[in-house]
């Protein structure tokens, strides 16, 4: 297998491989659950075929898990709930039956101006959860929806509307969140970012993590045996995904901001498993056995996030990379730099760069969808290029020593890949780009150089790294590094290493970066700050403190 492919590209031997597999070792996947793991087009047959629940027979809250929005477009939203009145056992507490679910879209946070209603059908097959896409609403617009079946009534959520494509709009906000580990804090600076100003969020990555979490939430600190014992292992099957994803829908804060703002969402590793490349796992496992883990990953995924019907996954493919547009103001390019990426070189970590790494066939997105991100370029009206991903893409040292180790896992480690864009960029004409990035748990501003080894080398853009909301504990101000990495980095405008998030203003003249920080999170109730703020002007690129 070439390290350069297009997607959906995994041909019909390794799938029937994983088929099997999945059947003959994977003992805690049942045959069905194997077959749901690659067979993901709408529900027609099976349990899809079976009786439909009479919702009056639901006893307990089925809105456990909250509402979500996403993917915000001119005069269409999506919107999602899970019917789940016990979210910790594997069905959720419902039979494997289909659950009439309705959905209203109103004007007003009180209901009394509803604009949009109809009804949608949670299937057992996508673990009863809703994605109702709701057109021919106004461009540019909030609105209020919530959910009802039998006699319960779900949260209410707030979303809004894209303006149109050619809309002249002057100003946008949006958050930029990542890593949520539960089980290294709590989730406070959601509570914030629920109450933030803003249009949009996007989640760059790692909304879920992997490994297992015993019964008192590692430093959360709960009670011995609050939580059960489903969760101390380690996600492989799709129950086990599943389960987690319902673990951390249950908490508070997060839903409070999915019920206050649209997301737009991208995976990172920890959805799947650490640091994996395409079909290389982290751990010596064959491609056809992770690729049924992958399955049950993706599958998992979407139907948790706030994503459409495009984005349905086919077995170990999801095609997640995409583009959205807030009328002429920007245009946002959402990348996935795991399912097609080269294989770490170096075995992956902090190397020194070499043949290996800086080999030109090597791709940090794949063929596909990097020449869809530079024709979409090419093509794009917008003021501001905005380019939401996963791993750090500038150039970052980690000693003042030539010549210094770099990040394998991140665009350090695909610098051909990252010319190719940057060459991309330049020949598009684009003059306003902003790097959107996750992934290393801590607050990084820089500005992007055309090429990183020329100091004086024009500006092309900038790159905003937003932190954690709790992966890596509490975090410091000032890492013990911190002093290495700005004097190594003369491009690197900002490094602060508490958790929390940012939020970025696009405007006709500039754009505004806010980096919000919260003092500690292995205790709830953090207060918030904004440890800085800097600005880039149209047209002369670069952060400077606001």
């Amino acid at each position: 297998m070439t390290p350069r492919q297009s997607p959906l590209r995994h041909d019909h031997e390794l799938r029937a491989a994983a088929r099997h597999l999945g059947r003959r070792r994977f003992l805690t996947l049942t045959g069905a659950a194997a077959a749901l793991a690659f067979t993901v087009n709408l529900p027609g047959a099976g349990t899809a075929a079976a009786a439909e629940l009479d919702p009056a027979r639901i006893a307990d809250d089925p809105f456990t898990l909250g509402v979500a929005s996403g993917d915000p477009l001119p005069g269409s939203v999506l919107l999602w709930t899970r019917l789940a009145p016990a979210p910790f056992q594997p069905d959720g507490g419902l039979p494997a039956r289909r659950v009439p679910v309705a959905w209203e879209v109103a004007l007003d946070e009180d209901f009394r101006r509803i604009v949009r209603r109809g009804t949608t059908t949670a299937h057992p097959e996508f673990h009863h959860t809703v994605h109702a896409q709701v057109d021919g609403l106004a461009e540019n617009r909030v609105y209020h929806y919530r959910f009802r079946t039998g006699g319960w009534i779900s949260p209410a959520g707030r979303t809004r509307t894209a303006p149109g494509t050619g809309a002249k709009v002057t100003g946008l906000t949006f958050g930029v969140v990542s890593c949520q580990r539960y089980d290294q804090g709590y989730w406070t600076p959601y509570r914030h970012l629920a109450r933030e100003d803003v249009d949009v969020v996007f989640h760059l990555g790692d909304y879920l993590y992997e490994y297992a979490v015993n019964s008192a939430a590692g430093a959360r600190g709960y009670a011995t045996g609050t939580l059960p014992d489903v969760f101390n292992r380690e996600t492989v099957t799709l129950e086990d995904y599943r389960l987690r994803y319902a673990l951390y829908k249950t908490d508070a804060d997060l839903a409070a901001a999915h019920a206050a703002h649209p997301f737009v969402v991208t995976w990172d590793d920890h959805e799947t498993e650490n640091n994996y490349a395409d079909d290389t796992p982290e751990n010596s496992v064959p491609p056809e056995e992770f690729l049924l883990r992958r399955a049950a990953a993706y599958r998992a995924y979407w139907e948790n996030m706030p994503l459409r019907r495009p984005q349905l996954p086919e077995g170990p493919d999801l095609r997640l990379y995409r583009r959205l547009h807030w009328g002429r103001l920007a245009q946002f390019d959402v990348l996935d730099t795991r399912q097609y990426r080269s294989n770490q070189a170096y075995g992956d970590g902090w190397q020194f760069p070499g043949p290996d790494s800086e080999d030109p066939s090597r791709t940090m997105t794949g063929d596909a969808q990097e020449r869809w991100l530079i024709d979409g370029w090419h093509r794009s009206g917008a003021l501001w290029n905005v380019v939401p991903q996963q791993v750090t893409f500038s150039r970052r040292y980690n000693s003042t020593e030539l010549p210094s180790r770099v990040s394998m896992d991140a665009w350090d480690g695909y610098p051909a890949s990252r010319e190719r864009v940057l060459a991309g960029a330049e020949a598009a004409g684009i003059e306003n780009l902003m790097v959107l990035t996750g992934d290393v748990h801590v607050h990084y501003g820089f500005d992007i150089k055309r090429d990183f080894a020329d100091e004086g080398s024009r500006t092309l853009g900038t790159e905003i790294v937003a932190t954690s909301v709790s992966s890596g504990g509490n975090g410091s101000a000032q890492p013990a590094n911190w002093a290495t990495l700005m004097a190594a980095n003369p491009h690197l405008r900002f490094y602060n290493g508490q958790r929390g998030y940012v939020t970025v203003t696009l405007g006709r003249q500039a754009a505004r970066a806010d980096f919000r920080t919260v003092p500690y999170v292995t205790t709830p109730d953090a207060p918030l700050t904004t440890a800085a703020s800097f600005v880039t002007e149209v047209g002369d690129q670069g952060l400077r403190p606001a």
